[in-house]
């Protein structure tokens, strides 16, 4: 029996650190890992590569996230790629734009691993 191909994840941060530190740790789970430091680019490589789920800061040059959230999720051919925020903006009215975007969960940074992880694991398992 053939296995199952392996889960392709975007990771969309402009800051460097935390982008390496998620595909280390994406990686390190069996993730293949794509990598975007703006809005423009993460809209570009979503629609070129089709991931299975995309992380996605929400202060972002060029395009925010919650932009490439709406267009994503407007656009009936990326709308079934289901998408974390994580960003450092911490109120709550943040995260309700967020979800309202599209966003299908929101954390706030610094992250659980664990929990991020788990959280990871849950949206692809409901995707199929």
């Amino acid at each position: 029996m053939a296995e199952p191909a392996q889960k392709k994840i975007l990771v969309v941060d402009d800051e460097p650190d935390v982008a390496s530190l998620l595909t280390l740790m994406l990686k390190a789970q069996g993730y293949d890992v794509i990598t975007a430091g703006d809005g423009q680019a993460a809209l570009e490589k979503a629609r070129g590569a089709n991931p299975d789920l995309i992380l996605l800061d929400v202060m972002l040059p060029r395009l925010d996230g919650y932009k490439v959230a709406r267009m994503l999720k407007f656009d009936e051919n990326y709308s079934h790629i289901p998408i974390i925020m994580l960003t450092a903006k911490i109120q709550e009215k943040d995260k309700e734009i967020g979800l309202e975007m599209g966003a299908n969960d929101y954390v706030t940074k610094p992250f659980d691993t664990a929990a991020l992880l788990a959280k990871i694991r849950e949206r692809l398992a409901k995707k199929g």
